[in-house]
């Protein structure tokens, strides 16, 4: 067994990327303090062919050194916009259809290994600030809540590991 080489890799190029069917699921950032989180994000979503990025409040936006360093590039493959009102951007993805998801503790989550998307529907998964997770207005209007089982000590993993975690899972399960 060996290792592959980039070029062995058979990716596709930011052109043929934009054109490319995209998953039915978008991210949305809320208050998002670290760069490289956010970073973290647009990679992720290249990898996963996510249909775009909402980046909204605090949250930076690219282009800045620090959410390229972990981006790689994906700030120019991967759609993003910048929204400052997170409830107005959620009110206007759940009138195109969204089924907004909160990804978060909550009193009436489901369980990630419980979670099943439906593959006709769109998705709207919000990741919250890293210190004081999703807003809970935020909450109380998401259709779901999704929650990562936990069985350590901690009460919550890095933001860019949640979004790696729930967006693989979607993607697999769909």
């Amino acid at each position: 067994m060996r290792k592959l080489k980039n070029e062995e890799l058979n990716r596709i190029s930011e052109e043929e990327y934009k054109s490319a069917e995209k998953s039915n699921l978008c991210i949305v950032l809320d208050d998002i303090r670290s760069m490289n989180n956010v970073g973290s994000a647009f990679r992720t979503a290249d990898a996963f062919r996510v249909e775009k990025i909402f980046l909204c409040g605090i949250t930076a936006t690219p282009p800045h050194r620090e959410i390229n360093k972990t981006a790689l590039g994906a700030t120019e493959s991967v759609d993003w916009e910048y929204q400052k009102d997170v409830h107005a951007l959620i009110k206007e993805l759940s009138q195109k259809g969204y089924v907004i998801a909160s990804v978060e503790q909550a009193d009436k989550s489901t369980k990630l290994d419980q979670f099943r998307p439906d593959p006709h529907k769109k998705y709207a998964f919000i990741f919250g600030n890293e210190v004081f997770g999703v807003n809970d207005e935020v909450v109380s209007n998401s259709d779901l809540v999704i929650e990562i089982p936990q069985f350590g000590t901690k009460h919550s993993l890095n933001i860019s590991v949640s979004m790696g975690i729930v967006i693989w899972d979607f993607f697999s399960k769909s």
